[in-house]
């Protein structure tokens, strides 16, 4: 595999935000709504200390013990020169822990060689998803610019940090201290390594790491150690943020953003390419030159659900789609500026990938964002998808807490209301179950109103009635991507 950094061009001067008239109506827009949603997306500015969350209702359902980690971008503003999208902060990660019916919460950015370069600069000067190199940029390899901002996992006694264009990142769980960049082997050092991989039930973790028309196989034990990493070509230089698995099968869906170029910010390196239409890749996970390829409409999607097979052989999965990939490219970078520019939500999908090689796309019509599951089913059938619901058309993110049953069609959700900003939910099994959402969904969100970071706790199966407890933290976390529990 090639192996050279993807953000190589160093050259450009420094560029500033330009209030423009459309950002400062958009912004005023915001302000008359009432929603002051920009407090979610203030810099912090030190380390959190481990605080004792304050209970405002209800009990913390008994059996729930352990700490949900969650990571995502945490500065974004130094007086040199700021990121100029939200996904170019400084990764920060974040523990909230359940213990004996309390809750706490604190916080730690992860020691980075990004993060101290600009820190050095005093400027965001490393290149990112949507921020240029800029004058004193040292870019040797890929984490010479991971930012460790998108999600979490477990392995090894470890928490990883991840990104999506280089290694994981280590941290110590006790106290979210850096432990250093993870090497899986050494002649695959730097290699990226996605934020979203897929573990199997108890068994191996799946991940991929893209490179234009290739990608790197990553398969890791239970325990983290690297078992195999195999190349794959791909049909396509497409954009992947995200892929799914079945127990056999790695599902790869090649969206129309193509990569046809090298250049800073990473996502001016793509195209929108509509009439190239979507294909999904399917690989069998024990022989990779086993392959069949589907065809679908032109989509984007961020996040995709983990996919089963039937027993005829259809593979089906769900997504998050949107019609192109302006949030990526506009309002990504809006937000910066203080900014939210109305566009269509992403909306909730289920694909069929059939046996006589017909693909077919069942739309929800349900805006939604951050699909999970029971990961007791991971790769195998299943019948519910949680996700965050409530879109506003005048703030970013959402606000409310849904789960979707792909058996009757119906959705059980609850909209925390206009002033919350909801995070990604997620699932902890009760201890004694073994039905699918026979347990809780912990989601976290930022009061807007309130000026503060929440901690929810739903059970799963009875959204509609609401939070059975919710914590209040005494300061304001900027919102976070994605997450993952431990249990105690």
């Amino acid at each position: 595999m090639d192996r050279r950094h993807f953000l190589r061009a160093l050259g450009g001067a420094t560029v500033t935000a330009v209030l423009t008239p459309e950002v400062a109506q958009a912004a005023a827009q915001m302000s008359q709504a009432g929603i002051d949603w920009q407090a979610a997306f203030a810099d912090l500015e030190a380390d959190v200390p481990r605080t004792a969350m304050k209970r405002l209702h209800g009990r913390a359902p008994e059996g729930l013990a352990g700490s949900l980690y969650r990571n995502g971008p945490g500065k974004f503003r130094r007086p040199g020169g700021s990121v100029e999208h939200w996904f170019d902060g400084d990764g920060l990660m974040r523990a909230f822990r359940v213990e004996g019916g309390a809750a706490t919460m604190e916080a730690r950015f992860i020691d980075t060689p990004k993060r101290r370069a600009d820190a050095a600069a005093d400027a965001v000067v490393t290149p990112g998803f949507g921020t240029p190199a800029r004058p004193g940029a040292r870019v040797r390899n890929n984490d010479d610019v991971n930012a460790a901002n998108i999600s979490v996992m477990p392995a090894g006694g470890e928490l990883w940090a991840l990104w999506e264009g280089g290694s994981p990142i280590a941290l110590d769980p006790a106290d979210l201290s850096t432990r250093g960049v993870k090497t899986l082997r050494p002649d695959l050092a730097h290699v990226p390594f996605l934020a979203h991989p897929r573990r199997e039930p108890g068994g191996d973790t799946w991940s991929l790491g893209v490179n234009g028309k290739q990608a790197l196989v990553w398969r890791l034990g239970p325990d983290g150690a690297l078992k195999s990493a195999e190349m794959l070509d791909l049909p396509a230089a497409s954009y992947v943020h995200d892929f799914s698995a079945t127990a056999t099968h790695l599902i790869l869906v090649l969206q129309p953003w193509i990569q046809d170029r090298l250049v800073t910010p990473f996502n001016q390196s793509f195209s929108w390419r509509p009439e190239l239409g979507t294909k999904v890749l399917v690989v069998e996970k024990a022989d990779l030159s086993r392959r069949r390829i589907y065809e679908l409409p032109p989509m984007f999607a961020f996040h995709y659900g983990a996919a089963w097979e039937e027993r005829d052989g259809t593979i089906r999965f769900d997504g998050c789609f949107s019609p192109d990939p302006s949030f990526a490219t506009e309002n990504g970078k809006a937000l910066m500026q203080g900014a939210w520019t109305r566009q269509e939500a992403a909306k909730l999908g289920l694909v069929a990938l059939h046996p006589d090689g017909r693909a077919t796309l069942d739309p929800t019509g349900l805006a939604a964002e951050f699909p999970r599951i029971d990961g007791r089913f991971a790769g195998h059938a299943r019948r519910y998808t949680i996700h965050a619901a409530g879109a506003s058309p005048n703030a970013p993110l959402y606000r409310g807490v849904a789960t979707h049953d792909w058996k009757t069609g119906r959705s059980d959700a609850f909209d925390l209301g206009a002033h919350q900003l909801m995070e990604e939910a997620v699932f902890v099994a009760r201890p004694d179950g073994s039905a699918e959402l026979d347990g809780w969904l912990l989601a976290p969100s930022v009061n807007t109103r309130a000026k503060a970071t929440e901690l929810h706790v739903f059970d799963a199966r009875r959204i509609a009635e609401g939070p059975l407890c919710t914590w209040r933290a005494d300061r304001v976390l900027p919102v976070s991507l994605h997450g993952t529990f431990v249990k105690a």
